[in-house]
């Protein structure tokens, strides 16, 4: 059995990379969503631009930090629902 807390600590297991694509639709929409992304910033003045690229910059940031909060509380309910079913949840 591999050593799960080892692979993760050794990166050999990247859960924001390995799930990010995983379904055709989520494929799907990051290549609409990069696509929209160039052809707005092609309109764009370079002030606009500049100011977009800063918003686009606070914006990868903020999901960074959201999809951690979530694998955080993800992996601490996973937890909890393993120590339920080995301890019986308080019945």
């Amino acid at each position: 059995m591999k050593n799960i807390l080892g692979e993760l600590w050794h990166g050999n297991i990247s859960p924001q990379e390995d799930c990010r694509n995983n379904t055709p639709e989520m494929k799907q929409l990051m290549e609409y969503m990069a696509r929209h992304h160039d052809d707005l910033l092609k309109t764009l003045s370079d002030e606009q631009r500049d100011i977009f690229e800063r918003f686009d910059d606070c914006w990868s940031e903020y999901a960074s930090l959201a999809e951690e909060a979530i694998f955080v509380y993800a992996f601490r309910l996973g937890a909890q629902m393993t120590l339920d079913a080995l301890h019986g949840g308080g019945e």
